[in-house]
């Protein structure tokens, strides 16, 4: 008889309790941060209609959409009515729609929900894996990018990474520069799903790429003689800006677009995110819905990028018949988890044990007042757990508080009990002392709260 495989599926992880510690620490910083800018908090369902879906990510999105195939009697058609979720931005665009006239104009929300694609699994990316959302709804001005890349940089910045940069471009520059090196409208879809994946194939995978979709070479070379980078400092982005500006001089909405950059490179001078700023033309990102600034955030160890987004004027008009403007940023939590397990970033006090105090007895008639002192020690404020077994062998209690991290262990015997005392074990200096057993869960409190400093 074989045995059932005990794996969960392809791209898809368990979480043990050091795993789900490691995640709240992370998502705790993102959600103080965000709401820290004004954003209020929004859930969605974890599948939506299919026609909610597709046609809103393009080509290569629409194909890693999770589809959920009809039910009861409908399912031998074979056909699908519903998909989970591959994003949280075009959810938020239809409860914007659906939710217009309970929601304020200027609508600032924050999302941090799974969602799902049929990509497939590598390093630091999932098939199952988790969002942390920014988005504004309501205003063009270019204030709404700059508190998004303060936002983001400030989160990573407080998680402790030293290294990151955020990617900034605009699709309509994008566009222009298409136009510019000739690529005709009815390939530049096909071009700019090409040239998306210049980070991962390099110029001349692009350049096959752009040829095979039918691009000429004349036209690639232009392309490519615009997207990559003619050695000056990346790092200094006004250069970068002068350089597209001079690329799309005449071009009308090239110069719309890079005056919009400026802007928005001008005001994040105010809040310290201009040091990770890198102009960056060839910066594509794969979802079509884009329509203006485009942003992504990339570290130097990790392929591909830990979150980026962009403006997206049009979205929500899909679902409304009319523009609202808006714009977003999502963070990859479980590319940041990857590369902060990797490098050591977590702070001690994330790896500590789930309790703070384990209360073991000696003698069953103790348990009782066990569980006495274990309320009274939550009552101040501390996790606590009662070893289940008594007995005069001390072994079994003292591994398993070695081996759960505990930092403190009180320890309840016959002649502690008849001196009206209990026991209190540092675990970390093994040192031993004796407290009344009236008051023993303040002076236990005290001693938890000195041995976490």
């Amino acid at each position: 008889m074989s045995q059932t495989s005990t794996k969960p599926p392809s791209g898809t992880r368990d979480f043990l309790p050091d795993d789900i510690r490691r995640r709240e620490y992370v998502m705790r910083v993102v959600r103080d941060v965000y709401e820290s800018y004004g954003f209020e908090p929004l859930e969605t369902p974890a599948f939506e209609n299919i026609e909610t879906l597709l046609g809103k990510y393009g080509e290569e999105g629409d194909k890693l959409i999770f589809k959920i195939l009809r039910r009861g009697e409908h399912e031998a058609s074979g056909t699908a009515d519903l998909a989970l979720r591959y994003d949280l931005t075009v959810p938020l665009a239809r409860v914007v729609a659906q939710y217009q006239n309970d929601l304020p104009r200027f609508f600032k929300r924050y999302q941090i929900q799974p969602v799902w694609r049929a990509d497939r699994p590598q390093r630091g990316r999932f098939r199952e894996f988790y969002q942390c959302d920014i988005d504004a709804m309501g205003s063009t001005s270019p204030v709404v990018e700059a508190e998004l890349l303060g936002a983001v940089s400030e989160v990573l910045g407080r998680l402790r990474f030293e290294d990151f940069v955020i990617r900034l471009n605009d699709r309509r520059a994008l566009t222009a520069l298409l136009d510019c090196a000739g690529v005709p409208a009815s390939l530049q879809g096909e071009a700019l799903v090409a040239l998306d994946k210049l980070d991962k194939i390099g110029a001349e995978g692009v350049e096959r790429e752009l040829q095979s979709r039918g691009v000429s070479a004349e036209a690639t070379q232009a392309c490519l003689r615009s997207f990559v980078a003619d050695g000056h400092d990346p790092a200094d982005a006004g250069a970068s800006l002068e350089r597209l500006a001079n690329l799309l001089q005449g071009h009308d909405a090239g110069t719309a677009a890079v005056a919009s950059l400026r802007a928005i490179l001008s005001l994040v001078a105010s809040n310290g995110a201009d040091a990770r700023l890198r102009i960056d033309p060839s910066l594509a990102r794969g979802l079509s819905y884009y329509t203006g600034a485009i942003m992504e955030i990339a570290v130097s160890d990790l392929p591909g990028s830990l979150g980026g987004g962009g403006r997206y004027d049009n979205l929500v008009g899909m679902f409304l018949g009319r523009e609202v403007p808006a714009c977003g940023f999502s963070l990859g939590l479980e590319r940041i988890i990857v590369v902060m397990q990797e490098r050591g970033m977590f702070p001690a006090k994330v790896s500590r044990a789930a309790v703070d105090v384990m209360i073991a007895c000696l003698n069953d008639t103790l348990q009782p007042d066990a569980l006495k002192l274990a309320s009274e020690l939550r009552g101040e404020k501390l996790r606590v757990e009662v070893f289940p077994e008594s007995g005069r062998k001390f072994d079994k209690p003292l591994k398993y508080a070695v081996a759960r991290n505990v930092p403190v262990m009180v320890i309840l015997g016959e002649d502690e009990q008849q001196r009206g005392e209990v026991a209190v074990r540092d675990m970390q200096t093994r040192v031993q002392s004796a407290v009344p057993r009236d008051g023993a869960a303040r002076a236990i409190a005290d001693q938890v709260r000195l041995a976490g400093t």
